[in-house]
This record gives structure tokens, sequence and C-alpha cells, in this order.
């Protein structure tokens, strides 16, 4: 392949800060491709490997309204038959970041027919896996692999799912993970969406019905919003706290979407509990709010 594998352990300045809190987090990570360093908005898109026409239409408009709505935007998927290679297709098409996460090793491409998104993903993007060079594809890696789908992710949405998809492993660990989980709802009798529906029923997924209902559940800046809004100065603020809970405001500042408590840890270079407690004082303070999937923002 083009190009060269990399190894990432948690170790390291590359190794994805989202990933840093998963319990059970790859170690190590391979990588081909060119992921970007610090991605605004991550979102992670599974569903069943027997779509019907409407799952792949709702796929590719989620991702095209989401380009054209956010910056930094960077579409996550396993690389298999179905939802997930129209979710990379729709990234490659709109020229969107997109990250293939497999269940094999990094010397080939399993489906074979997927290798030029694969490839194409390496360009603007990349592949990743836990397993090393020469391992086989395995069923129960596939099942494995999707905690890494979810752990990824600052919102994971299932557009179509029977009612024991594959996909539905994916949506647990982002509950686990405390992950936004959104899902499509399918019409009652429809099989093809019995997995959504049920996320939905019983409240571990937020109805969308597309982008907007994403990011307003998000809380996230659009390219118009965002350029049009104005910082606060902290300034007179800063004096009565902690050297700790400024250096974290300092760098809250800076980011308009927020951060993930990950980033902040990799940031300010604080211990994560040190950083989970000043941030919890900061909320009570009502210098800081808290958004879905780990992330925190500054309160304007």
């Amino acid at each position: 392949m083009r190009y060269p594998l990399s190894v990432w352990t948690p170790q390291d300045a590359d190794y994805p800060y989202r990933l840093q809190s998963c319990p059970d987090k790859p170690n190590p990570l391979y990588v081909r491709g060119n992921i970007p360093a610090k991605s605004g908005h991550v979102v992670s898109i599974v569903g069943t490997r027997r779509p019907t026409e409407r799952g792949k239409e709702l796929t590719e408009t989620l991702v095209r309204e989401l380009h054209e709505r956010l910056d930094d935007l960077v579409i996550v998927s396993g690389g298999a038959y179905g939802i997930d290679i129209a979710a990379h297709r729709a990234a490659i098409q709109y020229g969107v970041p997109t990250i293939m996460v497999l269940a094999h090793g990094l010397d080939r491409i399993y489906p074979s027919q997927h290798r030029p998104e694969a490839e194409a993903a390496m360009e603007n993007g990349g592949v990743v896996s836990e397993y090393e060079l020469g391992v086989e594809p395995y069923a129960p890696y596939f099942i494995q692999r999707n905690r890494i789908i979810a752990g990824l992710a600052d919102a994971v949405v299932v557009v179509e799912s029977h009612a024991h998809g594959g996909s539905l492993t994916t949506a647990l660990k982002a509950k686990a993970y405390d992950r936004a989980l959104f899902a499509f709802p399918g019409r009652v009798h429809d099989a093809a969406s019995e997995g959504c529906n049920a996320l939905i029923k019983t409240g571990k997924a937020r109805l969308i019905t597309g982008a907007d209902d994403l990011i307003e559940a998000m809380e996230w800046k659009t390219k118009k919003s965002a350029s049009a809004s104005v910082q606060t100065s902290l300034i007179g603020l800063m004096d009565n706290l902690t050297k700790e809970q400024q250096t974290i405001l300092g760098k809250l500042q800076e980011a308009e979407e927020g951060m993930h408590i990950n980033l902040l840890v990799q940031e300010t270079g604080l211990a994560y509990g040190e950083v989970a407690s000043e941030l919890t004082m900061l909320e009570i303070e009502g210098l800081v709010r808290a958004l879905p999937g780990g992330i925190y923002r500054i309160v304007r």
C-alpha cells in the first residue's frame, strides 16, 4: 500500500485522544493514512449490511448536510457492506476526511471490493485496526472493532439496523463511553429499522430526521453561526480561580466548539482526575457547560 504503517500506543501524541478514556482502548492501534490530529466534529455512522434504498439515501444526505454546515468534520465507519460503505463513499464524494476501522491486519482490505474507498480514505483520513499485519478477518473481530468506531466519535448515528444487527453493539459501546447516540426512526413493521426503533423506544438513542437535529443536540456551531460569534473575555474572573482552573478556561476559550476532556488533559498536562474535578467546579460556578460525548464548552 502507498502509505506506510504507523503504530500508535496510548503514550504517543498521535494516539486519538477520544479513545484515551475508553477502558478497553486498543493498544497498539495500527494506522495508515492522514488522520487529522484534532478534528472538531467526529461522527460515526453505522447500520445494517443490507440497507434499503431509503437507508442509503439517508446516509448520503446526512453526510452532505453535515459537510455543508460544519467545519472540521470527520466521518467514521467500519468499511463493511451496506450503511458503512455508503457513509465512506458519501464522505469521499464531498471531500470529508473519513476513517475506516477494519477487523484485520492492514496488509489487506476486506471486502476487497472496497479497496478503492480504503485508498481514498488513506488520502484524506485513514484506515485503522487493532490487529497486526497478517491477521485474517474473523467474525468475532468485527464485533470487537465496533468499540473503536464508537470510541473515536463525538456522536454515533445508527441509520438502519435489524433487531439483532451488529451495529447495535456499536450503539451500546457508545452509551458505555458516554458518547451521544442517535438513530433514524423507521416504519413500525420495517425489519431494517427494528433496531433503530428499539433504541429510540428504550431511550438509548435520540431520534433524528437529519443533520440539523444532530447539530442542535450536540450544540455545535454551524459555519454561519461560528463566523458571527464573538468571544467573551474572561479578564476579571481569572483572579478568583485556581491556577488549574485558569489553565483549563484558557484552553476552552480558544475552542469555539469546546474540547473533549481527554484533549484538555493532553493540552494542559494535568491528570485526568484533576481536570474532571476542576471542570465540575467550573460548572458549579456557571463558567463551563458539559455537552454530550465528554465535550466541555466555556459559557460565553
